[in-house]
């Protein structure tokens, strides 16, 4: 059997997450992770991360705290292990009832199978103004 392409694999990962599922999709990535998502300081979703475990938290907290309205994935250009999305996301803080609507990039890198590159860009100024009470 053909091993799965990387761009097969970042995509199993959206309706896992959608169903609240953070330890079968945190079990689509290798054990050391390349994580980066820049934000400003005080974002309770955002955890450092490097590691399997630290995705599942991630996903977690994300679940915890924001609630997913829509998904629109827009382009996935794959080159070889790398994978990058390109779409629109809108979501709401649970804590302040507020939106965020952002366009995003995420860089992925699937080897052997399993991720080890997960790089979200997303416009971190739409976060902070949907997170914190101004």
């Amino acid at each position: 059997m053909a091993a799965e392409s990387p761009t097969r694999t970042v995509q199993r990962l959206f309706p896992l997450l959608a169903e609240g599922k953070s330890a079968e999709a945190a079990a689509l990535f290798a054990d050391s992770v390349s994580f980066s998502i820049p934000h400003p300081p005080g974002i309770p979703w955002v955890p450092e991360v490097d590691s399997v475990e630290g995705m599942r938290t991630f996903f977690e907290l994300l679940g915890t705290h924001v609630q997913a309205k829509e998904f629109d994935l827009r382009q996935v250009i794959a080159e070889g292990d790398d994978v990058v999305l390109i779409g629109r996301m809108v979501s709401e803080v649970k804590k302040t009832g507020r939106e965020i609507d952002t366009a995003f990039a995420l860089h992925t890198t699937v080897r052997d199978g399993r991720i080890t590159r997960y790089h979200l860009y997303e416009d971190s100024y739409a976060v902070a103004k949907a997170c914190f009470d101004n």
